[in-house]
């Protein structure tokens, strides 16, 4: 987090209703506002895979030109390789230099296509007065370069006309709008929504407003948008419809206020950002964000955003995949003792919550007697239970009853390293989970995973008193807030001898 320190908010927090709220609907206009949205696909995403397309683009048409125009008569070699590489590089930095690369660019075809053509023809300018003033010209085919000119153009132009075709629909789609929520009414909701709103290229779609105050002090329309609630809706309508960014309209002043909704809202995987648009205090431009033109101060970002959900994605399919390869001998051993020592099931079932509290379904090897499993883990396992299997017991002991979580990981419903899941219904000193640590929920921030922080740290096993899940959700939100792609090799490399530590796992 960036501005508000989380110790502030667990004491400003008071009683979890949040938390509990979480898990149900709101009233009756908020349940009719909420509905399922697909995710949003991420500009800079976008940004960076066109990039990378029009430079791979530049250099194969390139390269492709030399081998049917030159093959045979003028070598490849480094010569044309690296006068190719110029072009494509220079290209790209002169579009990203004049803004080719943002969603309006990708929007708009015709004023991009006048853009990069200008770029285009400055490229080769620049090339070719490159070549005459270092007296190289002469090792270049006139012929391939003029060709290399006129197709290289028509090529970008018809790609970018596919990817404004691509872009548009989605855009009707809502794909790249940020779904943002305000909080607070009055005059300075309206002033922001009426900036927000003036902006035809800020991607911001407001789909509602919040206010804790009652409908003496606030209306239930703000600028034409409905007010759907106080902050614990704000938490339910986050949980079952998709939410990109809360902004706070309420004055920096009103700082109790603030610390109060915001220990309601940080457990949830969303930027909040504390609009500055109204606000007498003037800091230096650089300690704002902004929406458009509108500036805004951070107060949290979403932990795993843009390129860290690809990095992290393509991370655990690829490692995820190769493990199970490499570990199937174990699993179909695994699989036969469960088989022929008990009767019922090889695997069991298990609704646990994931990510942004979503209720999936975990996989593990049974390793209780059929007739004795416990779905719902409302009675937590203890040493010598008489409702463990012998195979049962060894395979807990040593996490082999985890494998199965493999195909979770391949499903996109686990991450390989993230908090671990747990059971709906486990409690600690017969208390469930998220009425014991305060912002527990915040766990589920990011995907839950097999392995993470906590249990390498020696925070594996069983949470029977208060003060030990205490120190596992620590660890786990250490981990949310420090993820890297580094840290999750040194988890997926120390998790083996994690396991020879077994006093707290039956």
């Amino acid at each position: 987090m960036s501005a508000f320190d989380i110790r502030d908010l667990l004491e400003a927090a008071g009683p979890l209703e949040a938390q509990r709220t979480s898990r149900g609907g709101g009233p009756a206009p908020l349940a009719g506002a909420m509905h399922p949205d697909r995710a949003a696909i991420s500009p800079v995403v976008v940004a960076g895979l066109v990039r990378a397309l029009e430079c791979i683009l530049i250099f194969g048409l390139g390269a492709l030109l030399h081998l049917l125009m030159l093959h045979g008569r003028v070598p490849f070699g480094m010569t044309y390789a690296s006068a190719i590489a110029i072009v494509a590089l220079t290209t790209v930095a002169l579009t990203q230099i004049s803004g080719g690369y943002r969603i309006a660019a990708f929007r708009s075809f015709f004023r991009t296509a006048i853009r990069l053509s200008t770029v285009w023809t400055l490229t080769f300018l620049m090339i070719a007065a490159g070549l005459v003033f270092a007296k190289v010209a002469d090792h270049y085919s006139r012929l391939w370069l003029a060709t290399f000119y006129g197709s290289g153009l028509a090529a970008l132009l018809i790609g970018r006309f596919i990817l404004y075709r691509i872009i548009d629909a989605q855009t009707r789609a809502g794909r790249f709008d940020r779904r943002t929520a305000i909080v607070g009414g009055g005059k300075p909701a309206e002033d922001l929504i009426a900036a927000l709103e003036t902006q035809g290229d800020s991607g911001i779609r407001i789909v509602g407003v919040f206010d804790d105050r009652n409908t003496d002090r606030s209306s239930d329309v703000v600028a034409g948008h409905p007010k759907l609630g106080n902050v614990n809706d704000l938490v339910a309508y986050a949980r079952h419809a998709r939410l990109d960014l809360i902004v706070f309209t309420i004055p920096i002043t009103a700082e109790g206020r603030i610390l109060q909704m915001l220990a309601k809202l940080w457990v949830l995987p969303i930027d909040i950002r504390l609009s500055a648009h109204a606000a007498k205090l003037r800091l230096r431009p650089r300690s704002y964000s902004y929406l458009g033109s509108v500036p805004v101060l951070d107060v949290f970002d979403k932990p795993i955003a843009d390129w860290d959900v690809v990095v992290k994605a393509l991370f655990d399919r690829c490692v995820g995949l190769m493990m199970l390869l490499a570990l199937s001998p174990v699993l179909v051993a695994v699989a036969l003792a469960v088989r022929f020592t008990s009767r019922g099931p090889i695997l069991f079932r298990q609704k646990r919550h994931g990510f942004n509290n979503e209720l999936i379904e975990v996989y593990k090897f049974r390793s209780m007697y059929v007739d004795q499993c416990d779905a719902g883990a409302a009675r937590m396992v203890t040493r010598g239970d008489p409702r463990v299997t012998p195979v049962g017991r060894f395979i807990r002991k040593t996490s082999l009853d985890e494998l199965p979580q493999l195909f979770n990981v391949l499903k996109g419903d686990l991450s390989l390293v993230g908090p671990r899941p747990h059971a709906l219904q486990a409690k600690a000193a017969n208390t469930l989970y998220d009425q014991v640590v305060d912002g527990y929920f915040a766990r589920h921030k990011v995907k839950p995973g097999i392995t993470g922080w906590a249990q390498v740290n020696g925070w594996r096993g069983e949470t029977d008193t208060s003060e030990k899940l205490q120190r596992r959700v620590e660890h786990d939100l250490h981990y949310i807030e420090n993820w890297s792609v580094l840290l999750d090799l040194q988890i997926l490399l120390t998790t083996p001898f994690a396991l020879l530590k077994t006093e707290n796992a039956y």
